[in-house]
């Protein structure tokens, strides 16, 4: 372990994480971190815009997806309806941003408004025909990179990672400190930095 984390890890001992879990945390981070920079740019994506030629950008993409509700990403059965609050909920943005991005999307007709089967007085998205085959070339796009990059994979390291990555994805939410030693060293923390921030 290099010696610039042997004060961090000799903290973390302290709140009870010794130093194979510290070392495995480092490492974690350090693949995450590679990895958000990379979903950040939103790679994949960028590149099924350029290679399938569409004139759309990253936000227009996303809120489109939203209109499609892949089951994959929203369930079976998501809300019956699409709405442009639900845009601005599954995308967390402001719904004004969500009203702006769905009327363009209806301007260059990948979008319709449609009146609710369930309340006649409210307005609803729906895909186009040219909506739905922008769609549909965007998934079946990424899939065929995702699919032939898991073709080395075995079905057990598959079966494996899936709930793995799966119950790891929850971690940053994780708030059992049944101790109380993290809660504590939180508090240090912030005792530590108070004079450089105040």
């Amino acid at each position: 372990m290099p010696d610039r984390d042997k004060d961090l890890t000799s903290k973390l001992a302290q709140a009870g994480i010794g130093e194979d879990l510290s070392q495995s945390a480092l490492e974690l981070d350090a693949i995450m971190q590679h990895w958000r920079r990379r979903v950040v740019k939103r790679e994949l994506g960028q590149r099924a815009i350029a290679d399938l030629g569409l004139d759309l950008d990253m936000a227009l993409l996303d809120a489109l997806m939203v209109v499609s509700a892949p089951a994959n990403e929203f369930g079976e059965d998501p809300e019956p309806e699409i709405m442009v609050s639900t845009v601005a909920t599954r995308l967390g943005i402001d719904p004004s941003r969500a009203s702006r991005l769905t009327s363009e999307l209806i301007r260059i007709g990948l979008v319709r408004r449609a009146v609710s089967q369930v309340d006649a007085r409210r307005a609803v998205l729906e895909l186009t025909e040219d909506g739905a085959r922008v769609v549909r070339a965007v998934r079946h796009y990424k899939f065929l990179i995702l699919g032939n990059f898991l073709k080395g994979w075995s079905q057990e390291e598959l079966a494996a990672f899936i709930p793995l990555l799966e119950r790891f994805s929850a971690w940053s939410e994780a708030s059992e400190d049944p101790t109380g030693q993290i809660a504590a060293e939180i508090a240090r923390l912030r005792n530590s930095v108070s004079d450089t921030t105040g």
